[in-house]
């Protein structure tokens, strides 16, 4: 039986019905735009307005990332140079330099990276992987490319070593055996020492995989390998035998030289070092355990922890440094991890906040035969990168110029803005600085390489993140860099916990209950609101003067009482067999949690958490104005806000979630609006609903089985992505049902554990209550929802909306409600945007008026009147009015995104007061009057008789005139996928809609015809975290966190790729390699014959001969010209092309001026000959021949 669609209705008559229907293909490139002016309305001036943008002007480019690199596992410094490189586990590589200078690579295989060697004062690097490659990049083009790989088929790569101003890299592995690569050429050389021919013939057992490789100091022909079984060789190479073998019975874990090339160190598995002198192998002549305990018998101290690496480095004028990391006692489980400085007889331990990675000595000379003179340590950690200063005898760390701390707590939101007001910067700079740390190493930052300048763009851009802890951080992200600018902290505003309160309060959430949700900033008024995760609002007014004042606050119910959606046609749900045995167990586990109360009183109208109640201080920057805390409802928790929005010319501040909206005027400190969504709509609901009678008592808030128990009624239905916090941990080590892991796609989060949707929160828990669970939901409480965490990727779940489109109600179950979709019968339509807007509120408005318009998650748009005081005077007493005006919109999905264009089509930017300081000393300034800006500059003649009203939603795109209300463009973005994020951007002076697909396209469409302009497949949302926090802004930029500890910035802009080049920091400079210090006559003439050494003559194919084809496998890169010509643009990239085609003209034309020379001797030579030949015969006959 054909059902009977629903959409026209709903849509309206004003809009086309094709563009409602019809399917766009597949994917985000399947979109279709239809002009839905049908019905010739007043107002539809279509033709009116010339769009300037075309495809030409978008593109899409990485351009920098920014913090700490994500799992690092290699270090490496150019001591010329002064570059760091830091190599991670997913394959990346960050070269760092000075501020400014900030290179970001990947290798393609994303194998991890294992070690990293720079070619000193070369502008080159070479990386060692996990899947046994290794590789040459070329590091004098402003982005580094691969020039050359080596791919090792049968043999482990585990140590590599490049000597000073040498071409021949050895490769050690995990049979013992040690390779020779060529870095010129990337070829392997014929010379192999294999491990049996190391060791002595006597040895029974495998030495194992080489741990260590260095030429001596003395005599660059001997070479140190160090074996992990605790066997150490000192090979000469022109010789090819062991001039001498060392044992001791403990694994080695690094050597390092003394520099004289006489002694050098070991660490061991034991917590010992061992020193060793040349002349006397047999055993080593010094054998300490720093931080063993000295027993009373006499014996030898307590072996310790592993001394993971230790570095030897000598000074002229005073003892020698033992630098080295672990090496720490057994007994002190609970010590954090250290590193260990020993400078004559005094031991310095360092601890660090995470475990160690890697550390380097950075010294004044590269030459490893000259007095080191160490300056400084640098200390790679798991989550942090720390340098101290070895100069002062307190070891203090040097302040930290890199963005590397962004992840000191998890990140749940981020916002960017690009062409901000210029005076924010410095004026967040100027409060942010007052609260630097101080201890820091007075000496200039070492890692000081590389050059820098400020591009052509130049205008000022500020990042904004929000933390689990509740800490909010503005950055200065101009001229894409980045740098801290000034944090606070939004739990200041609530009394802390008490350990063990935690069950006894009405929290929601066990850990991070000050996690920030949502961000709403207004720049020109420097007024900033927060949601966080405990369902509260603060709104936070920005002051240059501290106060010390009592903090307002508020308390909002927002309760839903509604029964489900009734379908036109219920018969058209088929009953599932499965569903229907589990659905009685479910309502008897309700049943059973009802009866458990917390402190046997049922929680009502009690805020998640405490706001304090005493005066409290506040610093200059911004201040806590108000505090808005949704409270329990009848045992039942308050839901997590999905949409705010405040606007400063209006001072009111809006937010909604699953079950309504609040209004709230932050001016008078008063509540205007709190109202269910259904009661939003007053006769206009477009839905048939029945009213709902108060239960006796209230379920469980996760009996409504949340979204991941549905996947078991339900298996037929596609699966979709929603935003809910909930701890990682929590659904890693809670048990999956089969049938959850049945439902899962190769497309959901397998390291999550489920999957989700973002714009809007889940309303239910989050977590399947197995039977397993139920003691520990009747710990809880009722309505407590097992919430753990709120960690920075949201998490993902698994939620399923009904495929079929028969119906209305089937079409709106599709798009993104509160709950999962219509056919959960606890159907709630969240609040999923809002937007403050000078508009037409109805189709009979002659001017525009305040407005609210308000997008829910079933894909229904509000607009609710605001009837504000007239004068500044009476908005401090008059009360405001908020109505609904009747009208109602529809789009397909849950609305994202609203912007409003002025008659012309340029953006129309809602009304904003003026800052000024609440808190100023001058009198005059607290007085003066508010000062308000009504609509943009740009938009200053009459703004006309109509405006174009643009909605996004998840699915679709509209444009609406108004106050006529009809659909002139619809664009269905998307069929079989959603949108996570829409921003209205500007871009060249004009205005589009960019969208991120869950998919992974990037799209922009023009306003307000609604025409694709760019539609690229740019990411594939893996991780929740992507979806979280991508997010728009004007000219060209965007930015997403692609790590937990780094943010990825991006531009969509051409004209931004083409100068991208000139932006970029130079990571090569010509520098002077510092002249090696003349060695005395004695020593040259005693200290070993190491000058006279010829590597190319050992190891080159004419004496070494060729190495087998099989051990390794030479892969050509992209770094030479080609990948120049590849990756450079704009006027560097051509001035280098022109460089390298110079270099080789030059060498050519040198090439050919030497045969031309050559010629020229051999014809002079031939001349000469003949020349005598003709003198010797001139004067015989003939027959003198």
């Amino acid at each position: 039986m054909k059902k009977f669609n629903f959409r026209k209705v709903l849509d309206g008559l004003t809009a086309s019905s094709p563009g409602g229907s019809s399917g766009g293909g597949s994917g985000a490139g399947g979109g279709s735009v239809h002009p839905a002016g049908t019905a010739g309305a007043a107002g539809t001036p279509r033709d009116e307005i010339q769009e300037t943008l075309t495809s030409d002007y978008f593109q899409i480019c990485k351009t920098v990332r920014h913090g700490f690199p994500y799992l690092p596992t290699a270090l490496a410094f150019d001591p010329v140079q002064k570059i760091l490189a830091i190599g991670t586990r997913t394959g990346a590589i960050r070269i760092l330099g000075r501020p400014g200078v900030d290179c970001y690579c990947q290798h393609e295989s994303g194998a991890a990276v294992l070690q990293l060697q720079f070619l000193i004062n070369e502008g080159a690097l070479v990386s060692a992987c996990a899947d046994d490659a290794l590789h040459l990049w070329n590091l004098r083009q402003k982005r580094p490319a691969i020039l050359h790989s080596l791919k090792f088929n049968r043999e482990r790569i585990t140590y590599c070593h490049l000597p000073f101003q040498s071409k021949w890299l050895y490769v050690g592995t995990e049979r013992g055996n040690t390779h020779i690569v060529n870095i010129e050429s990337f070829i392997l050389s014929g010379y192999v020492i294999m491990w049996n021919k190391a060791i002595e013939l006597s040895t029974k057992t495998h030495p194992g995989p080489v741990v260590h490789l260095s030429d001596s100091p003395r005599d660059e022909g001997k070479l140190l390998i160090g074996y992990e079984n605790g066997t150490i060789v000192f090979w000469d190479l022109r010789s090819k035998r062991a001039d001498l073998r060392a044992y001791y019975d403990e694994a080695i874990h690094s050597v390092a030289w003394h520099h004289e090339g006489k002694q050098f160190m070991c660490s061991h598995s034991d917590g010992s070092l061992t020193l060793w002198n040349l002349k006397s192998p047999n055993r080593p002549f010094q054998t300490t355990i720093p931080h063993g305990k000295m027993q009373r018998d006499g014996k030898k101290p307590e072996s310790c922890k592993p001394i993971l690496k230790v570095e030897y480095k000598t000074c002229k004028n005073s003892e020698p440094f033992v630098i080295f990391s672990g090496g720490l006692s057994y007994d002190k489980a609970c010590r954090r991890p250290s590193l260990t400085i020993m400078h004559g007889k005094a031991i310095t331990v360092l601890e660090m906040d995470h475990p160690i990675v890697d550390f380097l000595t950075l010294c004044e000379t590269p030459y490893p035969n000259e007095f080191q003179e160490p300056y400084a340590v640098v200390v790679l950690l798991e989550k942090d990168l720390i340098v101290v200063d070895l100069t002062q005898s307190n070891f203090p760390i040097f302040e930290n110029p890199y963005p590397i701390d962004i992840h000191e707590s998890p990140v749940t939101c981020t916002e960017y803005f690009a062409d901000c007001p210029p005076d924010l910067i410095p004026v967040l700079y100027s409060v942010g600085a007052k609260h630097k740390k101080q201890g820091y190493s007075n000496k200039e930052w070492p890692i000081s390489g590389g050059a820098w300048n400020l591009g052509a763009q130049t205008y000022p851009e500020i990042i904004i993140t929000g933390h689990a802890d509740g800490s909010v951080k503005f950055w200065d992200a101009s001229a894409i860099t980045l740098q801290m600018l000034y944090k606070f902290k939004t739990s200041k505003v609530f009394e802390k916990q008490k350990q063990g309160e935690g069950k006894a309060t009405a929290e929601i959430v066990e850990e991070d209950p000050f996690a920030v949700q949502m961000m709403y900033w207004c720049p020109e008024s420097r007024i900033f609101c927060v949601a966080g995760v405990s369902a509260y609002v603060v709104v936070y007014r920005f002051s240059k003067h501290e106060v010390n004042t009592e903090i307002a606050s508020l308390e909002v119910r927002l309760q839903y009482e509604v029964e489900d959606i009734i379908t036109p046609e219920p018969e058209i749900i088929p009953p599932f067999p499965d569903a229907s045995s589990q659905l009685p167990s479910l309502k008897s586990l309700s049943g059973s949690t009802n009866t458990v109360a917390c402190e046997g009183t049922m929680k009502d109208s009690i805020p998640c958490l405490s706001v304090k109640t005493r005066p409290v201080r506040m610093p200059p920057g911004y201040q806590a104005d108000l505090v808005i805390q949704l409270v329990w409802v009848d045992g039942e928790p308050p839901q997590q806000i999905t949409s705010l929005a405040i606007n400063s010319a209006y001072g009111l501040v809006a937010f909604g979630n699953c079950n309504g909206l609040a209004v709230v005027d932050f001016m008078q400190k008063t509540v205007l609006l709190s109202m269910g969504t259904l009661d939003l709509y007053g006769s206009s609901d477009p839905y048939q609903r029945q009213p709902r009678s108060p239960r006796k008592s209230k379920q469980f808030a996760a009996d409504n089985f949340c979204m991941r128990g549905l996947s078991n009624f339900y298996p037929d239905l596609t699966k979709r992505i929603r935003t809910s916090y909930q701890s990682l941990t929590e659904l890693s080590d809670s048990p999956v049902s089969l049938e959850l892991e049945r439902c899962k796609s190769p497309t959901s989060d397998h390291v999550n554990g489920h999957c989700t949707s973002p714009t809007s929160q889940s309303c239910s828990s989050g977590k399947r209550l197995s039977s397993a669970d139920v003691s520990k939901a009747n710990r809880r409480g009722p309505g407590r929802p097992p919430f753990r965490k709120a960690q920075s990727a949201a998490c993902m779940e698994i939620s399923l909306p009904v495929t079929t489109e028969e119906n209305r109600e089937n079409s709106f179950s599709r798009s993104r409600s509160s709950s999962v979709s219509s056919i959960d019968r606890d159907s709630k339509e969240a609040i999923t945007a809002l937007y403050f807007m000078e508009s037409f509120a109805r189709k009979n408005d002659s001017a525009v008026s305040p407005c609210l318009w308000v997008g829910t998650g079933l894909g229904m748009v509000l607009i609710l009147s605001l009837n504000l005081p007239a004068g500044d005077d009476l908005r401090q007493s008059e009360p405001v009015m908020v109505s609904p005006s009747g009208t109602v919109l529809t789009l397909k999905g849950a609305v994202l995104t609203f912007a409003c264009l002025d008659c012309t089509g340029t953006l129309t930017h809602p009304p904003y007061e003026v800052w000024r300081d609440l808190h100023s000393a001058d009198d005059g300034e607290k007085t003066r009057k508010r000062k308000l800006v009504m609509h943009s500059p740009s938009s200053s003649q009459d703004m006309g008789d109509h405006q174009f009203a643009v909605i996004c939603s998840e699915k679709q795109a509209k444009v609406f005139s108004l106050p006529s209300q009809t659909c002139l463009y619809v664009h269905n973005i998307t069929e079989t996928s959603f949108l996570l994020r829409a921003d209205v951007v500007t871009l060249c002076n004009s205005v589009c809609l960019a969208c991120f697909c869950a998919n992974g396209h990037i799209m922009t469409l023009s306003l307000p015809s609604l025409r694709p302009l760019l539609d690229i497949n740019y990411l594939p949302v893996t991780d929740m975290r992507i979806a979280r926090t991508f997010c728009f802004t004007n000219e060209g930029q965007a930015l997403y966190l692609s790590s937990p500890t780094e943010i990825q910035r991006l531009t969509y802009s051409q004209e931004m790729c083409d100068n991208l080049q000139d932006m970029l920091g130079d990571l090569f400079t010509p520098v002077e390699t510092p002249e090696a210090q003349n060695r005395g006559f004695l020593k040259g003439l005693f200290g070993g014959s190491g000058q006279a050494f010829d590597r190319e003559e050992l190891f080159g194919e004419a004496t070494a001969g060729k190495a087998s084809r099989s051990l390794a496998q030479h892969i050509p890169g992209s770094g030479g010209i080609e990948g120049v010509r590849g990756a450079a643009g704009g006027v560097i990239g051509d001035l280098t092309r022109a460089r390298i085609a110079l270099d080789e003209r030059g060498q050519k034309l040198g090439e050919l001026d030497e045969r031309t020379a050559s010629m020229m001797a051999s014809a002079e030579a031939f001349s000469k000959h003949a020349h005598e030949v003709m003198l010797k015969y001139k004067d015989k006959k003939w027959y003198q021949f």
